[in-house]
């Protein structure tokens, strides 16, 4: 085989029948083919690279993905920064998975622009690429590869050789737990197993920037944890974006969010902003031992820093009581503290209610009830 003015050299690779071609270009830019059993796998040219020094690693500006008649994304604008983890939310179809296969490169988009650290990803896609480590939905890979053997490919693919290639593998092999299943074929081990092998590849070349498609799902409780740990340890100097329909995962790990419905973004802040827009943040619950809800009621109503209150349960008695525009939730719940004492109430409980995620998220998407009646009109 010739490739320009390349080599060629052949080798077999833990046992498998595995070729690999090297050469220079004209230009001096390197390139590497890997073929692997029946895949023969081009690698693009890998020049010396020099990692960018930009605040906004990830940059994406009225980015538009159409299917036919089917608009899945529609002028979705965002920034993350270094050190920032971004929570994108969505119901399903919602267009997630295609707003980060766009980011990725792995599809174009309709229109818009995309720059990962600065390079574009239509102008200039290698370098972009070189930067982002990538965890698509439904965790692919060569299910006929021990685990070993595709993380050492995965780190060939991305231009580690020799004791980089050893340590890089060593590496993410220690952090994703995979040692019980090293030598194990991917297609033998558990949902769960072979979704943290296709974690451990989008990191094994340490990417500034990774891009995560539901990273925990299929792991149980506690293997969750370890990747939330994990996203949230890697944060600190990465940029990284992941999608989940799990809320608590928001609140977790991500210092800011996104929210998408039909293409397009309907909310954009930090959990606790978000949460705000709960209609129950900044309410107070008061919760008694006794006492009549009517007289309890009257009293709260009473206070001027009350809007409204309501009756939430009836034994034990609770009452929800929401501030006017102007008080705080704190300056509400010292209000009921005094009238507690005053009328001598038993009081169990009282606590300023900071929103639900999960509040928020239902109010602002459609459901796909409404969506279809939309569409069908």
């Amino acid at each position: 085989m010739r490739c320009g003015d390349a080599g060629l050299r052949v080798r077999d690779s833990s046992g498998r029948n595995s070729q690999e071609y090297r050469g220079r270009r004209e230009n001096d830019e390197r390139f590497f083919i890997k073929g692997v059993g029946r895949r023969l796998i081009f690698l693009h040219a890998y020049p010396a690279f020099t990692i960018p020094n930009v605040p906004q690693m990830i940059k994406v500006r009225n980015l538009k993905k159409t299917f036919g008649p089917k608009v899945a994304v529609n002028g979705v604008s965002f920034t993350v920064e270094k050190g920032e983890v971004l929570g994108f939310l969505g119901p399903n179809g919602a267009g997630k998975s295609t707003t980060m296969r766009m980011l990725t490169g792995f599809i174009p988009p309709s229109d818009g622009e995309v720059s990962i650290g600065g390079f574009d990803m239509i102008e200039n896609p290698i370098p972009a690429k070189r930067l982002i480590g990538y965890l698509p939905e439904n965790a692919p890979s060569y299910t006929d590869m021990s685990v070993h053997s595709f993380l050492e490919f995965c780190a060939e693919v991305r231009g580690l050789r020799g004791d980089a290639l050893k340590k890089a593998v060593s590496r993410v092999v220690e952090m994703c737990f995979l040692e019980p299943v090293l030598h194990q074929s991917v297609e033998t081990l558990s949902k769960g197993y072979r979704h943290r092998t296709c974690f451990a590849q989008s990191i094994i070349h340490d990417p500034e920037v990774l891009v995560l498609d539901e990273p925990t799902d299929g792991l149980d409780p506690n293997q969750k944890h370890e990747v939330r740990t994990l996203i949230r340890r890697m944060g600190e100097k990465k940029a990284i974006i992941f999608s989940t329909h799990i809320l608590e995962e928001v609140e977790a790990v991500c210092s800011r969010a996104i929210i998408i419905d039909r293409g397009r973004i309907v909310a954009n802040g930090t959990p606790r902003e978000l949460k705000q827009r709960s209609e129950n943040a900044g309410a107070v619950v008061v919760r008694l031992a006794n006492g009549s809800a009517a007289v309890v009621t009257g009293k709260i109503n009473a206070i001027s820093a009350v809007e409204k209150s309501i009756v939430v349960t009836e034994s034990p008695l609770t009452v929800r009581a929401f501030p006017r525009r102007s008080i705080s939730g704190d300056e509400l719940a010292q209000a009921l503290g005094e009238v507690a004492i005053r009328e001598r109430w038993q009081l169990q409980e009282l606590h300023t209610e900071e929103g639900r995620l999960d509040e928020v998220f239902r109010s602002i998407t459609l459901p796909d009830t409404d969506t279809a009646k939309e569409e069908k009109e």
